[in-house]
């Protein structure tokens, strides 16, 4: 394979790779725009949602109902936790939150093994997408071409979701100055609420995603976890825009940097982090403390 050929299967994956990561980081950084929340448990909503989209997909014999039902159900598991534990500590330091949150992601992760068992679990594309296509004579899977779209779109139902509703500009409003919000009588309680639930329901959709590439496994969620921690904090904690950058930036060091020098490929991660944070340290679009 020549050059060309390898940097656009590389760059295929690497784009296939930072649409999973993209529903880990943007949730994150919407929980934390919203309520200062750095959320230990992400990474286990996004195996929840991969262990739900399989016993879906079984149950039904069909992946895109998996697609539609596992986010909305880790959507109402985290609006849950919201509503009966989060709300409870709001007035409390922000080891509170850590310390729940790291709580919730070994309780999930307990309930998911006794669930499901300890074995990594297969989910199967769905048909259209099961096969290869040919770029530059080397075979690539369809699914991640599948993974892209679904990246570009969900990007962008996210964007306008942000800039043309209703709630979005509530999300928003609330981010900037909360308090002016409550004293418009909007209830900042349940647009809390609303927002993580919605990044929990990314994370799920995310797992879901991932579970037909790398199967649901009990050890995916402290795989994925510090990619997204490492996306929220190039970007800037609490920036969509941001989210998305580094998503795309990580996938491509990871992608290039397992290919090139496979031993040092995690150390370029946190090399391209550590020179972001040295030149913008609140993030490449976030803002300074």
């Amino acid at each position: 394979m020549d050059v060309l050929g390898f940097l656009i299967t590389g760059s295929a994956n690497a784009l296939s790779q930072a649409a999973l990561l993209l529903f880990l980081g943007v949730g994150l950084t919407l929980i934390f725009g919203i309520m200062r929340i750095v959320n230990f448990a992400h990474g286990s909503f996004y195996m929840l949602g991969a262990f739900i989209g399989y016993s879906t997909a079984r149950l039904t014999g069909s992946f895109w109902l998996a697609l539609a039902l596992a986010p909305i159900a880790v959507g109402i598991v985290g609006t849950l936790f919201e509503l009966g534990i989060l709300r409870r500590l709001y007035r409390r330091d922000e080891s509170a939150f850590l310390m729940v949150t790291f709580g919730l992601a070994l309780v999930l992760g307990e309930v998911i093994r006794l669930s499901w068992g300890p074995e990594a679990l297969q989910v199967e594309p769905p048909a259209a997408f099961s096969g290869v296509i040919f770029l530059f004579d080397e075979p690539f899977p369809t699914y991640r071409l599948f993974l892209v779209g679904a990246g570009v779109v969900v990007a962008l139902a996210i964007w306008q979701f942000l800039e043309r509703t209703r709630l979005g500009l509530l999300i928003r409003a609330t981010s900037q100055n909360a308090e002016m919000v409550h004293a418009l009588g909007i209830d900042v309680n349940l647009v809390r609420s609303a927002v993580f639930g919605i990044g929990c329901g990314l994370a799920g959709l995310g797992g879901v995603l991932a579970a037909p590439l790398l199967t649901a496994s009990i050890g995916m969620a402290a795989e994925m976890i510090i990619d997204a921690f490492v996306i929220v904090i190039i970007g800037g904690m609490g920036s969509f825009p941001g989210s998305l950058i580094g998503a795309v930036l990580i996938a491509f060091v990871q992608v290039f940097g397992e290919y090139y020098l496979p031993d040092l490929a995690l150390a370029f991660m946190y090399l391209v982090m550590l020179l972001v944070l040295m030149v913008r340290p609140g993030g490449l679009l976030g803002k300074e403390a």
